[in-house]
């Protein structure tokens, strides 16, 4: 599977992401430079817009990674929101990172940071403030 899935972002979800981008210090995550790729990939469209079965910032999203036929069911969030519950992943992370902007049934081949490949497939987005009216989460 080479072929990424087209990805829709929001342009509110893609301002704040840029912004966070822009304030960590150079070389601070490994997988930056494929998060920068897929933002300038991105499909963009205002919030109002956003497809319901697309995996925005503070989704909740039923995934599993096809290499071990694990299953999660996590909250997307900024760094910031990560707590110690378990249910959230950052933007930041790998797998975080290879959620943004994919739809419902997407699959994705994602780099992990020692080597090799994530492969992470949406099995449903469970929650997306989109979805639920609100448009500034």
């Amino acid at each position: 599977m080479n072929k990424r899935p087209e990805i829709v972002i929001s342009s509110l979800d893609l301002d704040r992401i840029y912004e966070l981008l822009d304030s960590l210090p150079a070389n601070s995550f490994a997988g930056k430079d494929d998060l920068i790729t897929e933002l300038e990939r991105a499909k963009v469209v205002d919030p109002q817009e956003m497809p319901a079965t697309v995996v925005t910032m503070n989704s909740t999203v039923h995934f599993v990674i096809e290499s071990t036929k694990k299953e999660f069911k996590l909250t997307l969030v900024y760094p910031k929101d990560i707590d110690s519950s378990g249910t959230k992943i950052s933007i930041l992370a790998p797998v975080g990172s290879a959620l943004l902007g994919l739809s419902q049934g997407d699959q994705i081949e994602w780099p992990k940071p020692g080597g090799g490949l994530l492969n992470v497939k949406i099995k449903e987005v469970t929650f997306q403030p989109e979805r639920a009216g609100d448009f500034h989460l």
